[in-house]
């Protein structure tokens, strides 16, 4: 199978849309959540969307396929909040292997499904690391300035179990995504370099820090090079924003980095700013518009979208960017 290194150099790959936009068109109730397997669990289960790996994997499979479909060289496996840490909500530690591996085995599935139709369009499966539930560098508690809700080493050993099982599930990329704090990100960095040299292995690494508002800004106060300069020490395929803004807004930030960086260049933004209702109104033609920027300016080698993005936004990305060159690689872009 090619290398994604290899098409980077060719093309600018499609990413897939929002797992959770999907998943609300489904309108789970805490029956669907729990299944047969969960009936009796103790607390409540609505709203964990990665448990559906367990217990709705068919409409898990009917998303992957739709964002394919849709012309996404790689989908997201469905593990946004896969780490013992984040389910601790739920009470479901325990079962953090099982559904980190199932999610990449799903993902893998349908991936191996369309590259056996499409030879010429091999399509690739990033497993999600988001970004847990805690912040390492900053307090929660205004009166306390100096604690924190999670360790580094807390972070690293939720991390590993999360890399490894995504690894054995089949996903052959691991993106830490939706980075607020560098800090949490870094632990998923340092397991995920942990887990490559107990395997011998090499494996492609994309992270994506979020701007949170316009001071352009991460949650942690960096600016976009500094968060750059942060991540780089690591041997990284792609770096890039996504979330919090919309495409219009991570132009400048992406700039940044684009000039900065020997790396890919990754952004997969919301459908536009939330609405009152915290819902997302871009159409799939007007964030493609706000997206041809982007492709215009040579800024970008992975593209595709967050929150409130749909088959059909990514539709309209790839017929966008399938008339552009990707972003010059692998030369010295420091000045």
């Amino acid at each position: 199978m090619v290398k994604i290194e290899e098409l980077l150099q060719e093309k600018i790959l499609v990413l897939d849309g929002a797992m959770g936009t999907m998943l609300q068109r489904y309108k789970f109730t805490e029956v669907d959540f729990r299944g047969e397997r969960f009936k009796d669990w103790a607390h409540p289960l609505q709203g964990n969307n990665d448990l559906l790996s367990l217990t709705q994997p068919e409409a898990i499979s009917e998303v992957h396929r739709k964002y394919f479909a849709a012309g996404a060289d790689i989908v997201e496996t469905n593990t946004f909040s896969g780490t013992t840490i984040a389910m601790a909500d739920y009470h479901m530690e325990g079962l953090v292997y099982e559904l980190n591996y199932e999610s990449a085995r799903i993902a893998k599935k349908v991936a191996d499904e369309f590259t056996v139709k499409e030879p010429n369009k091999p399509r690739f499966v990033a497993g999600s690391i988001g970004p847990t539930n805690k912040t390492a560098s900053m307090s929660p508690d205004v009166n306390d300035p100096g604690f924190r809700g999670v360790s580094f080493e807390e972070l690293r050993i939720a991390y590993k179990q999360q890399v490894e099982a995504l690894l054995d599930g089949g996903a052959d990329i691991l993106l830490v995504e939706t980075i607020f704090d560098t800090l949490n990100a870094k632990a998923a960095l340092f397991a995920i370099e942990e887990v490559k040299d107990e395997r011998s292995i090499e494996v492609p690494i994309m992270v994506s820090g979020t701007i949170t508002d316009a001071s352009g800004r991460t949650l942690s106060g960096q600016t976009a090079e500094a968060f750059l300069i942060s991540i780089s020490h690591i041997p990284i395929l792609s770096v890039g924003f996504n979330c919090a803004l919309g495409a219009k807004q991570l132009v400048p930030h992406l700039e940044v980095i684009s000039a900065k960086s020997e790396h890919a260049i990754s952004a997969h933004p919301n459908a536009g700013l939330p609405n009152a209702f915290g819902e997302y109104d871009e159409t799939p033609e007007q964030m493609a518009i706000q997206i041809k920027e982007y492709v215009e300016k040579g800024l970008v080698n992975i593209v595709g979208g967050c929150c409130g993005t749909t088959p059909e936004h990514i539709t309209a990305i790839a017929d966008l960017v399938k008339d552009y060159e990707p972003r010059s690689l692998f030369v010295s872009r420091f000045s």
